[in-house]
């Protein structure tokens, strides 16, 4: 039985399967035009260091909004305080207006029960004698003299009053702002985190990890750097025991100058043996809180914020530091980094939001940031340009 198919001639073969190299070229156009449309939709996505700059900008602005909150948060709980004693003021300012009132009230009622109002014919014509009238009229002189003590303390009780009332008023509507602002403050650092915590959610696995590369690459140059610092640290502080040691053999000529000389370099160590005996104490407090989360506006003891670690570990040291880095900033003597000493406070970037305790060799102790714990790092940890100045508190 013939075949009802139609037979296929060499040219309808090669037009379809076309050559080799054309075949090669024909797949290869396919296969970038499914990349580019499979990447199209991802042509959005921002690139993985775009993403690194962003959750750090975020924690950045996280920790600005905790030090805003701190700083609300202190300024609320003084003007509650300045509230309560201006409102118990106000209260016993009351009370004495009432008392010069009913004084008045019975200066008045007395009036009424002599006849004090009466005119003097009236007065001496009712009066059994002449003494009678000279008695009452002295009574009166010396009561008219007590009325008018009590009048004058009520007027004032009643100014006085009236202005604590208003200082009162004036407090709570403050009061209330700041509460506002705390409010604020609170909302502005949760929502930062959470911006921060879906970004890193985004990520695959394999990104995840390529971070982590670069956050170790970051960690290793930080570190570069701060063994650099110490180097450069310890050649100095070289140098200057080279220079003590050369004047003190000067000065010991005779036996005068020798004790003069030992006179002048024992004035200088104490204050350096005092400020380093505090900063060791600061210090050893420090570094019993490594490994403790961080929380923002936590003072401790379980948790802290930067500020929060850097107040609470001076604090153990019998110095008081403002709560918010923005205080403790001004709270000592600004030195250069090539001199910080340990127990200085390193403070970073140009808005003066985080703060850490340096302990030498350009190390320091710091709370880092959300989902992070108090850990000794580098002060170049977020590159050189980051730290904005060291300051010496005691």
């Amino acid at each position: 039985m013939a075949s009802h198919r139609k037979s296929r001639t060499p040219g309808a073969r090669v037009a379809g399967i076309r050559t080799p190299a054309l075949a090669t070229a024909a797949l290869t156009s396919v296969a970038l035009l499914s990349q580019t449309a499979g990447a199209a939709p991802g042509d959005d996505r921002p690139s993985l260091e775009e993403v690194e700059k962003k959750v750090g900008d975020l924690y950045r602005q996280a920790e600005s909004a905790t030090e805003k909150y701190n700083a609300a948060k202190e300024k609320t709980t003084k003007q509650r305080k300045q509230v309560d004693t201006l409102l118990d003021d106000v209260a016993q300012r009351t009370q004495k207006l009432n008392e010069a009132r009913a004084e008045l009230g019975s200066y008045a009622a007395a009036q009424y029960r002599t006849g004090a109002g009466m005119p003097d014919t009236a007065t001496f014509l009712l009066a059994e004698t002449p003494q009678d009238v000279f008695d009452q009229r002295q009574v009166l002189d010396r009561m008219t003299g007590r009325q008018k003590a009590a009048v004058d303390d009520y007027v004032t009780q009643q100014t006085e009053t009236m202005k604590k009332r208003q200082e009162a008023t004036e407090s709570l509507r403050t009061l209330t702002e700041t509460q506002g602002d705390l409010k604020t403050a609170k909302a502005t650092v949760q929502k930062k985190l959470a911006d921060a915590r879906e970004l890193l959610s985004e990520l695959t696995a394999e990104e995840k990890a390529r971070l982590a590369a670069i956050e170790k690459r970051k960690q290793q140059e930080a570190a570069r750097k701060a063994a650099e610092l110490a180097r450069q640290q310890a050649a100095q502080e070289q140098a200057e025991q080279q220079e003590r040691e050369e004047a003190a053999q000067q000065g010991g000529g005779s036996s005068e100058g020798s004790g003069s000389g030992s006179t002048g370099s024992a004035d200088t160590p104490p204050a350096d043996s005092s400020y380093a005996a505090k900063a060791e104490k600061a210090l050893a407090f420090a570094r019993a809180q490594i490994g403790k989360p961080y929380v923002w506006g936590a003072t401790g003891p379980g948790s802290y914020d930067c500020s929060g670690l850097t107040q609470a570990a001076w604090k153990a040291a019998g110095v008081s530091l403002p709560r918010t880095t923005y205080d403790q900033v001004n709270a000592g003597t600004t030195v250069p980094v090539s001199q910080a000493r340990p127990g200085d406070l390193v403070f970073f970037y140009d808005d003066v939001t985080h703060v850490g305790l340096y302990i030498g060799n350009g190390m320091m102790i710091h709370a880092p940031k959300p989902g992070a714990y108090v850990r000794e790092e580098s002060v170049y940890y977020d590159g050189e340009s980051a730290i904005h100045s060291i300051v010496r508190p005691a």
